[in-house]
């Protein structure tokens, strides 16, 4: 698979999950790829928690629930009905999580790049991630960033020092397929806009 025939196959993914297992040196191919993103003056400050244990899965999950429940309240009528249809995430049908996490003091405190940005540390993870993901899909592997999480329920759950952001809960495993078509646009959620609309020649569009 070359890379823009992974880019177009990336999936967000919740419900093709199987119970297939993952198999380590595959799962460190991937990892490796995150590892190897850009980073702002090379702090590369991530770190990755791999998760098997069934007892964590569901403590996040029921966490997970909640925050579910929680957002479901604030909409109404078709939207919530909308709503209602849509798998959240893949936390107990994945083979494992990965959590990303976010540490700015890596490299601190003459952090080259930084001075200016004060997110591009943050950026950078989302570099990693991103990298995770399409490696994961050349493999054949699905992914899916669970979002419906307080970071501090997830600092506590997994032992990570309050300095440290849980930047990404990912759902990691094989699947039964990859749709062609989004699931937020297959339940017409929200629509791709098209890349003219965002592209724009030397200035930011007014009005």
């Amino acid at each position: 698979m070359d890379l823009y025939e992974a880019i177009g196959r990336r999936r967000d993914v919740r419900a093709e999950f199987t119970d297939a297992p993952l198999d380590d040196d595959v799962l460190r191919k991937v990892l490796a790829a995150a590892h190897a993103a850009p980073s702002v003056g090379l702090t590369q400050p991530w770190d990755f928690v791999v998760i098997r244990s069934a007892e964590t899965k569901a403590a996040f999950h029921e966490h997970v629930l909640s925050e579910r429940a929680a957002f479901a309240e604030t909409l109404t009528g078709e939207r919530r009905a909308t709503f209602d249809r849509i798998k959240i995430d893949g936390v107990l049908e994945s083979a494992v999580s990965v959590v990303v996490t976010y540490d700015p003091r890596r490299g601190s405190p003459a952090v080259l790049g930084r001075h200016a940005i004060a997110d591009a540390g943050l950026y950078s993870v989302c570099l990693a991630i991103q990298n995770l993901w399409l490696a994961a899909t050349a493999e054949g592997l699905g992914v899916g960033w669970v979002s419906f999480y307080r970071e501090d329920f997830v600092r506590s759950l997994l032992g990570i020092p309050d300095q440290v952001r849980p930047v990404a809960w990912l759902c990691v495993g094989p699947v039964s397929r990859l749709h062609t078509v989004p699931d937020l646009e297959r339940h017409r959620w929200r629509s791709r806009v098209p890349l003219a609309d965002v592209v724009h020649s030397e200035r930011f569009p007014t009005g």
